[in-house]
């Protein structure tokens, strides 16, 4: 049975006795843990995809860059889809593309039909997160979220922690092609279970589809991310005409969709959420996390393998511990959220992010692994208080009818985020061992390359200590958030 299955005694669904809410969560959770470890899950076979298909490192990280791409372009129109289309619809729809994606690169006879499989399971993907935020926003009331959102972010980064320890033993044991064979079965669970005991929530309003609008948002979003993604492959990083070219068409089509939407009576995104302080302070905490993160992801195992001369796999190893605790705090995190608001978790965990980075901005190649471990474990610990207490807190404020865009617009950014925070801090470290490198008389020389490589890393975390900083600084303006819908029915 299709429809809206809100009772009208009841406001939130998990408050209904007669509504089972664990198969819906375990519905939604199954999926996304598959799909999301699929993002990470490849990273660690691309060595090996391009002695397979014979193809160079730029052609194969588009498996890489295109999953990105695909995600910017799609997300942002995930508001506009969750009105459109019932929860089981968008569920199954998704699942079912995710899963043909994914059979589809099991079976790739070429590197095109693989990419092409890719990037269906982006589309998957893409979609995907911005459901399950948003039913669950619909079903649990503002003081059971913090635990619920906590269980979302134990999905969210337990399954990309394991990733590559899972992808280098199945890669080393029984082949790439079972990166994707091993999904699919949980994939095909997923959607039986999904079939059978999944129900609708929210009111499907069936909103005007502004054409316009879409090209737009994909103009921008995925300008902006071809953009910074070609700004790491050629030796002018950002002076490159293709990567300067694709941001500014990108930044130009989000000023003219940002002015569209503020006109439209039913807007592809609501850019009205801004209006609502702890959401955009939410946002904006959200962005510094993901900056802070993917400094740490992408810098720190250069670092590992280059001054400290250390193996992949040993690198690898290194940030399991705080990748893993990451994971596992989120929930204990969303509880404590419930609790205590958001304050006494934020303020705490953004001062020791903030201490974190200044602590890495000191690194040398003497620099025990023992103090990178401890370091990584205290970011990652700093994010499961910082990045899904602040996403709860900030969607809390939202009214109803602004929960598809809240969620759309936070689940946006993370594939832009990403692909501006991998190229502006390659670009920073690069930049400073070439001046480095520049100064000395002997520039070839392996101790030569490895004091460039400490200096561009120590600037990247200096960087990065100072956008910690001012996170700091923002997180004394949280404050427990309000619904929306209570503040504007109590003026009323």
């Amino acid at each position: 049975m299709e429809g809206n299955h809100f009772k009208e005694t009841y406001e939130f669904l998990a408050d209904d006795p007669d509504f089972s809410v664990k198969p819906v969560m375990f519905s939604l959770i199954i999926g996304a843990f598959f799909a999301i470890l699929n993002e990470t899950l490849l990273n660690i076979a691309l060595t090996t995809l391009m002695g397979v298909f014979d193809i160079n490192p730029s052609t194969v990280q588009w498996m890489v860059t295109g999953f990105m791409l695909i995600m910017g372009i799609l997300i942002p129109v995930s508001a506009f889809m969750l009105q459109t289309f019932t929860t089981r619809q968008m569920f199954l729809g998704t699942m079912t593309v995710f899963t043909l994606g994914t059979i589809i690169c099991a079976l790739a006879p070429t590197f095109t039909v693989l990419l092409a499989g890719r990037l269906i399971q982006a589309v998957g993907t893409g979609l995907l997160i911005p459901i399950i935020f948003n039913t669950f926003l619909l079903i649990f009331p503002p003081a059971r979220r913090g635990a619920v959102m906590g269980m979302i972010g134990l999905v969210i980064m337990f399954a990309p922690a394991i990733g590559p320890t899972l992808s280098g033993i199945i890669v080393e044991h029984l082949g790439w092609r079972y990166l994707f064979i091993t999904v699919i079965p949980f994939a095909l669970f997923s959607i039986l279970f999904a079939y059978k005991y999944l129900r609708n929530v929210g009111e499907v309003t069936k909103p005007k589809a502004d054409i316009f609008s879409i090209i737009l948002s994909t103009a921008g979003f995925g300008g902006i991310v071809l953009g910074f993604s070609f700004a790491g492959e050629g030796e002018a990083g950002f002076l490159e005409p293709k990567v300067y070219s694709f941001i500014l068409v990108g930044v130009a089509a989000l000023i003219i969709f940002t002015r569209r939407q503020l006109k439209l009576e039913d807007p592809l995104l609501d850019l009205r959420v801004f209006k609502y302080p702890m959401y955009s302070i939410a946002l904006v905490m959200f962005i510094i996390v993901m900056m802070s993160m993917f400094s740490s992801e992408i810098i720190l195992p250069m670092f590992m393998q280059g001054p400290l001369a250390l193996t992949a796999a040993t690198a690898g190893l290194i940030l399991l511990p705080g990748a893993l605790l990451n994971g596992l705090m989120s929930p204990i995190m969303g509880k404590l959220f419930d609790k205590f608001g958001p304050r006494k978790l934020i303020i705490p965990a953004a001062a020791v992010l903030t201490a974190t980075m200044f602590s890495l901005s000191q690194v040398s190649e003497n620099t025990s692994i023992y103090v990178i471990i401890i370091s990584y474990m205290l970011l990652m610990l700093s994010v499961s208080a910082i990045m899904m207490p602040a996403q709860t807190n900030g969607l809390n404020q939202l009214p109803k009818r602004l929960y598809p865009h809240g969620t759309a617009i936070m689940n946006t950014l993370q594939p832009v985020s990403g692909a501006i925070g991998v190229s502006v801090f390659i670009s920073i470290m690069t930049a400073r061992q070439e001046a480095e490198l520049q100064q000395m008389g002997n520039p070839a020389s392996e101790e030569a390359l490895t004091q460039a490589t400490v200096a561009g890393v120590e600037l990247v975390y200096f960087v990065a200590f100072a956008v910690a900083l001012a996170g700091l600084v923002l997180s004394l303006f949280i404050k427990r958030a309000r619904p929306a819908d209570v503040s504007e029915d109590s003026a009323s």
